[in-house]
């Protein structure tokens, strides 16, 4: 198969969705996005949940089955807590942070008024005592710098309380250009594979219906898809992600599960949903078929969106196919794009597989 989007386009897009500010209640920017390259999609039907969340429903040969492919649209991000009469800010987290690695990071407050540069700061080593160096702050004790010299000053550049607040970060390929560094991979990777596997199939027959799910609030309790699902009523799903990459400095070749470069994940189990089995043997099936490098991976932590899918209704069918990305949570996460083209054509493959008779025979009956 040729895929109608060039590397250059899908680098972009990457771009684009990466850079976008995106904290869990605060999605708009990336929703826009979205929504923006399907809307063309033609007789796509368009709608949204009452948290946000975007709904795409294009319909192939047939009505059913309704196979769902679902990104979340937000990241880890943080939320004004208050603002000190010395103009510096209290802050909350929104998902997963160690704060290791958030002292001395620039982040953006985004406002009313629009985007406020901010720091997260720091002692200098000079004023560290030889306790504080051997512990990691906690971040109740950090505060965020605007550069403002009292609460008015602060208040009239536009922060109050409630506002989001994301990382600051650069959009870069590595000295080997294959290699790509942003914030929010997680998810934005899924996110750019929910755009362009719809892109794709729009070109394609595929016996079913397929319905794309950018869902809100995942790094907060997975909220938004409970929500999308019954929107979308979905009778096998597909989750999107940019998963943890563990080929790094402590981590044996045999455990390894997310190796960059080695292609997408296929993940069957994690604390918050177990694949269903079958599912996973016919994905593994279909990247066998299509010469797709994968990688099968068991974990231990995490989770996705397939911890409110699964549970939709009396029960849905779920994967999860995950681009690897190291250091996610961070301001500078990296991805292989080789992976994430694999992942699409992984995709895009396994919805045209889903006809009625192979979904029905994930289940029992």
């Amino acid at each position: 198969m040729t895929f109608q989007r060039s590397e250059s386009e899908t680098i972009q897009l990457l771009r684009k969705l990466t850079l976008a500010p995106g904290a869990p209640g605060a999605e708009e920017g990336v929703r826009e996005i979205v929504h923006g390259h399907l809307k063309e999609l033609a007789s796509a039907a368009i709608s949204f949940d009452r948290l946000g969340s975007i709904v795409v429903e294009k319909r192939g040969l047939a009505d059913q089955p309704r196979v769902l492919l679902d990104a979340h649209l937000d990241e880890v991000a943080f939320m004004v807590q208050s603002v000190a009469d010395d103009g510096t800010l209290s802050f909350v987290p929104l998902g997963g942070w160690w704060e290791h690695v958030l002292l001395a990071q620039r982040v953006d407050i985004i406002t009313e008024r629009g985007l406020v540069p901010g720091v997260v700061g720091s002692k200098p080593p000079h004023f560290l005592t030889s306790e504080e160096r051997n512990k990691v702050l906690s971040l109740e004790r950090m505060h965020i710098d605007v550069g403002a010299e009292s609460l008015q000053q602060a208040q009239e550049f536009g922060v109050q309380v409630g506002d989001p607040i994301v990382p600051h970060a650069e959009f870069i390929p590595m000295a080997n250009p294959r290699l790509l560094s942003s914030k929010a991979f997680d998810d934005r990777a899924g996110v750019a594979l929910l755009v362009e596997s719809l892109l794709e199939l729009n070109g394609l027959s595929h016996p079913n219906t397929v319905i794309g799910v950018g869902a809100v609030q995942e790094e907060v309790g997975c909220r938004g898809a409970g929500t999308a699902a019954k929107l979308a009523r979905p009778d096998v799903g597909i989750i999107l992600e940019g998963a943890p990459a563990d080929d790094t400095p402590g981590f044996t070749a045999s455990a390894r599960q997310a190796v960059l470069g080695k292609g997408p994940q296929i993940r069957f189990a994690d604390p918050t949903a177990i694949s269903n089995r079958a599912l996973v043997r016919w994905t593994q099936e279909v990247a066998r078929r299509h010469q797709i490098p994968v990688q099968l991976a068991v974990r231990k932590t995490g989770g996705t969106d397939a911890k409110s899918i699964h549970l939709h209704e009396q029960g849905v069918p779920t994967v999860v196919i995950a681009v690897p990305a190291r250091y996610i949570h961070t301001h500078v996460s990296l991805i292989h794009l080789d992976d994430f083209l694999a992942a699409r054509r992984l995709v895009v493959e396994l919805v045209r597989s889903l006809e009625a008779s192979a979904v029905a025979a994930l289940t029992p009956r």
